[in-house]
């Protein structure tokens, strides 16, 4: 064990690797200032480029990346009172406060301290429990980690916002579009509607961008407003930011703990631990009349939990590969990529690599806290810029990272349908976690089921450790069943007229009913165990679904819940999309690279009204960025039918 931790170590900073480490950081460092978007849109734009990569070259790059977002999505959270990301959003109560008071410096630094402490105690806990778990992982068999996997898609439904029906619903829409493709057991196609791009199935890296990339792009396009409204003074006070971290070092601690537990919890993510943390150092503190107006302590507390949560995840997804988080669920998808396959052999013949993770967690923290302390001003300026500059930008290299995933406009064309639902998604309060950690999760328990089935048969209902795991999910479910049970007794009664009425959300709605009949009727033509998995899951959705519409009208009720109040805002949402439309339509006809410098332009003048000198200059630099990127990388750019009709020069061609 300690030679696999020092040889690990050594590793890192040998060859490239540290420098990949370091380009994690970096990358980590603006997803994480950038509000919308976060650890799965990061993790999502970088995993196409990991194809071919050296294994621990883009395992430090991945966990140098996630582990320092939480850290650096506390500068706009405290400056501007805009959650970096969801795992931000209690930092915000006090630290914004704070900002507002000139203690900006104080806040930054206290939450940057105790986001190393909580970083360096997550990848410590890791560290411990990778000694321990291999006779702990030995005993789990496939039946056993078939029930880990339902477990952990019970808990991700269950504990999906306030909704128990969408959690369910939305975890098992995720699910069936993870079958889609090939059959792993016998190879039978399932779900593919006759495409051939479909006969591999919805790559993971194209679910994370349509998931979360293209649902925040198009809010952030249809409020045509700046990022942040106005930009706050770092002030001063770094020092005493460091002294209250001291001060408070046993609220430091617990909070690290409760971070790690919540973690290793799968269906929680950074989000719960940041709330949590936050309620205990209410609930702990003698004085609580200072909360929300400038307490430290509100500040201390979430951004502890936020970094030690980060190596609590990664212990079900390394060990058990049952992801602790959305975040988890990509990075896992990325595991796959680079052929390392989670479980045993992370504590066997692939220890190095987990120490791989450990330190390149420990090192990324370490880099991202002192990074943080000399960039926070002109990061804090980044953060300010208007989204119309940056639209197109993210535009270009969101749809070039997801051509990156086949190299065919079908990547394309999948992101854009696929952001489309997930934009729904979102407007009508659906859980997005539940879905896309559905979708990552269900290879593995099909994987583990059809072993099952071929080992043990149905006798493997009768083992110890499955029938305490079943106790376990029937007790989280009816848990979760109670909070959402209190949560619509507390409803308005007027909520349940709106179920009355034709509109999109009875579409949207129609869609997922029949989408499971889809799966059912296409999954009854299989072989046994070709069909087993998606006819059991669409037939579970699907009758759940049809005793909801007619007999549980209460609850149908919630499932017609949207975030639109006018119809003026739902006009904005679709003309918001059609600007992501449009870029994939033209790539189409005259290819990628004139398609976007069209977009640029577009998007500059109608969304900015910039000037033309500043849109030249915006439109020439990123477009030569993107061009030297896919050239140093050897990358292609999607083509279009002018390419294919005439022979164009570079870079056109």
């Amino acid at each position: 064990m300690i030679d696999a931790l020092i040889s690990s170590l050594s590793l890192i900073f040998s060859g490239p690797h540290f420098l990949y480490l370091l380009f994690g950081v970096a990358f980590g460092i603006v997803i994480g200032v950038l509000p919308a978007l976060g650890g799965i849109a990061g993790f999502s734009i970088l995993i196409p480029f990991i194809y071919g990569m050296d294994k621990i070259s883009a395992l430090a790059m991945l966990i140098g990346m996630t582990a320092v977002i939480p850290t650096a999505d506390t500068l706009s959270s405290v400056l501007m009172g805009i959650p970096g990301g969801s795992s931000s959003q209690a930092t915000v109560v006090d630290g914004f406060p704070l900002a507002k008071k000139g203690q900006a410096a104080r806040a930054l630094s206290a939450s940057y301290i105790a986001s190393l402490i909580g970083g360096l105690f997550g990848a410590l806990v890791l560290t411990a429990i990778v000694i321990i778990a291999k006779p702990l992982i030995l005993f789990f068999g496939s039946a056993e980690l078939f029930m880990l996997g339902i477990l952990g898609i019970s808990m991700v439904g269950v504990l999906s916002g306030s909704s128990l029906a969408k959690g369910i619903l939305a975890c098992g829409a995720g699910v069936l579009l993870s079958t889609i493709g090939t059959a792993p057991a016998t190879g039978e196609l399932r779900s593919t509607i006759g495409s051939d791009y479909l006969y591999d199935g919805i790559k993971i890296a194209i679910m994370g961008l349509s998931a979360f990339a293209i649902p925040e792009i198009c809010d952030l396009l249809r409020s045509n407003t700046a990022i942040a409204q106005k930009e706050a003074g770092i002030g001063k006070g770094w020092f005493r930011g460091v002294l209250d971290v001291v001060e408070h070092r046993w609220l430091v601690f617990r909070s690290s703990v409760i971070g790690v537990i919540i973690g290793i919890l799968p269906g929680l993510g950074g989000s719960a631990s940041n709330w949590i943390s936050y309620g205990h150092a209410v609930q702990t503190s003698k004085d609580k009349s200072k909360f929300g107006k400038g307490d430290i302590r509100g500040v201390i507390g979430p951004e502890a939990a936020n970094n030690a949560n980060e190596g609590g995840g990664l212990i079900p997804t390394l060990l058990f590969g049952i992801p602790g988080s959305g975040s988890m669920a990509v990075f896992l998808g990325g595991l796959t990529l680079l052929g390392i396959q989670p479980g045993p052999n992370m504590v066997g013949k692939d220890l190095y690599l987990t120490y791989v993770c450990v330190w390149s967690l420990t090192i990324a923290n370490v880099v991202a806290t002192g990074a943080m302390f000399f960039i926070s001003k002109p990061i804090a300026r980044l953060a300010s810029i208007p989204f119309g500059l940056m639209a197109p930008f993210m535009i270009m290299i969101i749809y070039f990272a997801a051509f990156q995933t086949t190299f065919t406009n079908s990547d394309l064309y999948t992101l854009i349908i696929l952001g489309g639902f997930c934009t729904l998604l979102k407007y009508f309060n659906w859980p997005r976690p539940a879905f896309i950690v559905g979708f990552v999760i269900s290879d593995t328990i099909e994987r583990y089921f059809y072993q099952t089935l071929q080992f043990n048969g149905w006798s493997f209902l009768h083992k110890p450790g499955v029938i305490i795991l079943g106790i376990i999910i029937l007790v989280s479910i009816y848990f979760g069943n109670k909070k959402a049970s209190d949560f619509q007794i507390k409803k308005k009664a007027t909520k349940l007229k709106s179920i009355f009425g034709f509109n999109l959300q009875y579409i949207f709605i129609g869609l997922i009913y029949f989408y499971f009949l889809f799966v059912f009727i296409d999954s009854v033509s299989l072989t046994y165990l070709g069909g087993i998995w998606p006819l059991a899951i669409s037939t579970c959705m699907f009758l759940y679904m049809s005793y909801i519409i007619f007999f549980q009208r209460r609850v149908l009720a919630d499932l017609v819940d949207t975030d639109f109040k006018t119809k003026k805002e739902s006009k904005d949402l679709l003309i918001s999309f059609l600007w992501l439309v449009l870029p994939i339509i033209l790539s189409a006809l005259f290819g990628f690279l004139i398609s976007m410098i069209v977009i640029f332009y577009a998007i500059l003048k109608y969304k900015t009204k910039a000037s033309f000198l500043k849109m030249n200059l915006i439109t020439i630099g990123c477009l030569t960025l993107l061009l030297g990127l896919s050239y140093s990388m050897g990358l292609s750019l999607p083509r279009g039918l002018l390419q294919s009709l005439i022979k164009l020069p570079w870079p056109f061609g």
